[in-house]
């Protein structure tokens, strides 16, 4: 690998044990085996770097998803597939250094790191539209805009909730059982209600 490899694998790692505040361009240096020189020639700034190394580290977050698909032996659009699939989702977020955690800290500061927010912001329609198939079957390609805007934008109010919760306090955060269990509840009222 060559200097810019290096310092985006650095920065990966210290994103990951540090956050993006904390992050300092000492840190990712001594994590990357480069230079201080070396972030401006290949990144323009520190914050430059750390956008790159953020947006590399949400790219791969499907891969654990991949990992972790839904079973073909539960019906798509089924109670079971729901809770089947968000068991894998917050099995990520219960990991230790878990990307979720450094998206928080993304979204809080917002406004400090613009290319990051509307990358995130992008990054946040395409995981609407990739969640769709996961939980209601069908291909990722197939998913119409208007779903996005309904169903895909539903899921990731459920995704940014439970992020937030995982993030704050663990031991309470709800999982999948629970967050079933309340469809449950939901889908019970509407259908008496109709």
């Amino acid at each position: 690998m060559g200097h810019r490899e290096d310092l985006l694998e650095g920065a990966k790692r210290c994103l990951l044990d540090k956050g993006f505040v904390r992050t300092t361009s000492r840190d990712i240096v001594k994590e990357s085996g480069t230079n201080l020189a070396s972030i401006g020639y290949h990144y323009g700034s520190k914050d430059g770097l750390l956008a790159e190394a953020y947006i590399s580290l949400v790219e791969g977050v499907s891969d654990d998803f991949d990992a972790t698909p839904a079973s073909t032996e539960t019906a798509a659009g089924s109670l079971e597939r729901f809770q089947e699939v968000w068991t894998n989702v917050i099995a990520t977020m219960a990991q230790p250094g878990s990307l979720w955690r450094l998206s928080m800290e993304i979204v809080v500061m917002g406004d400090q790191v613009p290319g990051v927010r509307d990358h995130l912001a992008q990054a946040q329609r395409e995981g609407a539209r990739g969640i769709i198939p996961m939980l209601m079957g069908g291909e990722e390609s197939e998913v119409e805009e208007e779903t996005v805007d309904t169903l895909g934008k539903f899921y990731m109010t459920l995704m940014m909730g439970l992020i937030a919760q995982w993030t704050f306090d663990p031991a309470t955060a709800t999982r999948a059982e629970e967050l079933t269990e309340g469809l449950r509840q939901v889908m019970a009222a509407a259908r008496g209600a109709s």
